[in-house]
């Protein structure tokens, strides 16, 4: 196990919270599950059937029959009824387990939620954005993962990619919010000051053509924005992880070969990039998360282990005290 996980597994334990797992449906549910409470990370309710969800220490609940159903859908009706929701269709919502577990989060009777083990993003992500809407100041909702490998790069072998699981094509604009996002997430979880490669085929203009002139948009953008950060690009990649190509590429730049987090330039190169590193590696992943919501609500790779599961809950878990 990671030393990241290790920190944030005992962070979590320092000061507990309630983190729901819509999915009791999934065994790798139940086994993580299992797991979190043999462990004491976090207190848990897992949205299911009773009958057949067994996990002592944990809540079970089946919406459809939960005490709350009616309280949670009248609430949802007040949230969503300029948007055309009646109450009778609020009523049906909340027979959904995503939708009741993100209620529940509101409501104040959860602290976070943890989906997408067989659910895809947008099935977590929509009633997020439904309920608890975006953080104050926050532009865009985009993911990272935390990717702890086996290698010196980054913050002992600990990087953060972003996004990995969710803007599909961000223009410079929002590549440049991403960054931001990105590195304010590193210096809360990790606690290191970040160093954000902007990732591109390119060096510091190196190479022509549209997605490298986009990156140095954004790059542009996100030092207006944000001037005290460490951030450059356009960075290939060898030139952001390893000092002697960055000093030759980019000379004068502080990033190159001292990267923590890197930033894709597009949604294809960042879910194949963490993929390869996962695989090839034999990285843990942790994600994807999700940054810029109101509340700590974090999505699944379909592809998650059990132990996936435990590391985003206790990430979760961990977010939620940080917005508490």
């Amino acid at each position: 196990m990671s030393a990241f996980l290790d920190t944030m597994k005992a962070s979590a334990k320092a000061d507990k919270k309630t983190i729901v797992l819509p999915e009791g449906e999934d065994p790798r549910t139940i086994e993580a599950a299992q797991k979190i409470i043999a462990e004491d990370i976090a207190d848990l309710v897992i949205i299911g059937d009773p009958a057949t969800i067994d996990v002592p220490g944990a809540t079970v609940i089946d919406p459809k029959t939960a005490d709350k159903h009616d309280e949670y859908a009248n609430a949802f009706y007040e949230l969503r009824k300029a948007k055309g929701v009646t109450l009778e269709q609020a009523m049906a919502q909340m027979d959904d387990a995503t939708y009741f577990g993100t209620m529940m989060v509101k409501m104040g009777d959860a602290d976070g939620l943890v989906s997408g083990a067989c659910h895809s993003t947008a099935n977590t992500l929509r009633p997020a954005l439904q309920i608890l809407k975006t953080a104050p100041g926050t532009k865009l909702v985009s993911s990272f993962f935390i990717m702890c490998t086996p290698t010196e790069y980054g913050e002992n072998g600990t990087l953060l990619f972003a996004d990995c699981g969710l803007n599909i094509a961000p223009d410079a604009e929002q590549l440049s919010e991403i960054a931001i996002a990105s590195a304010a997430t590193w210096k809360s979880l990790i606690g290191t000051e970040p160093k954000v490669a902007m990732l591109s085929y390119s060096t510091m203009g190196s190479a022509g053509g549209d997605t490298a002139t986009k990156v140095q948009e954004a790059t542009r953008l996100a030092k207006e924005k944000a001037p005290e950060l460490i951030l450059d690009g356009d960075l290939q990649l060898d030139a952001a992880l390893e000092e002697s190509v960055g000093k030759l590429k980019a000379p004068e730049s502080k990033v190159p070969g001292a990267a923590n987090v890197l930033v894709f330039p597009d949604l294809a190169a960042g879910n194949i990039g963490y993929k390869l590193v996962q695989r090839f590696a034999k990285a843990e992943a942790y994600g994807p998360v999700l940054q810029g919501i109101a509340a700590p609500v974090n999505d699944l790779s379909r592809g998650c282990s059990a132990d996936d599961i435990v590391g985003v809950v206790a990430i979760t878990a961990v977010q939620a005290q940080q917005m508490a």
